[in-house]
């Protein structure tokens, strides 16, 4: 079995061939350096983070539990509650409660979006279910 010399590509070809991007500008073929690429990925990145730490949203259910529990927040609690939940979804969690003053809520960090929210009384059975993680403020 015979192997033909030339019938792989060298290392320059596969380097220039996988590491470098090529952009046209008024037909001209330059490459685009590693620090463009590295900024342009940290740009990704930085406003993937912006996306991610948009205001916390209320589900239809959950403002109706607000409604029919008669509970009302101040701009301050409200802060309070998106900064636990921002909190729960920078430690990975995904389904989190949030114990802030006596209420608690359930939040899908994934959608930042308050699933329900509760009254925390002595009266009521205080069982939370289908969370991964809590954070108490």
């Amino acid at each position: 079995m015979q192997i033909k010399s030339n019938s792989f590509p060298s290392i320059e070809q596969v380097t220039g061939q996988y590491l470098t991007k090529t952009k046209n500008t008024d037909s001209k073929s330059e490459q685009t350096s590693f620090l463009e690429i590295l900024q342009q990925t940290q740009n990704n990145i930085k406003s993937s983070q912006t996306d991610a730490t948009q205001e916390l949203k209320f589900s239809k259910h959950a403002s109706e539990r607000l409604s029919d529990r008669n509970i009302s927040l101040t701009n301050e609690q409200l802060q309070r509650l998106e900064d636990g939940a921002q909190k729960a979804s920078t430690k990975g969690i995904k389904e989190s409660l949030v114990l802030l003053d006596n209420l608690a809520f359930i939040v899908n960090t994934k959608n930042n979006t308050v699933v329900t929210a509760m009254n925390q009384s002595s009266d009521e059975e205080n069982i939370y279910t289908n969370i991964d993680g809590a954070v108490i403020i």
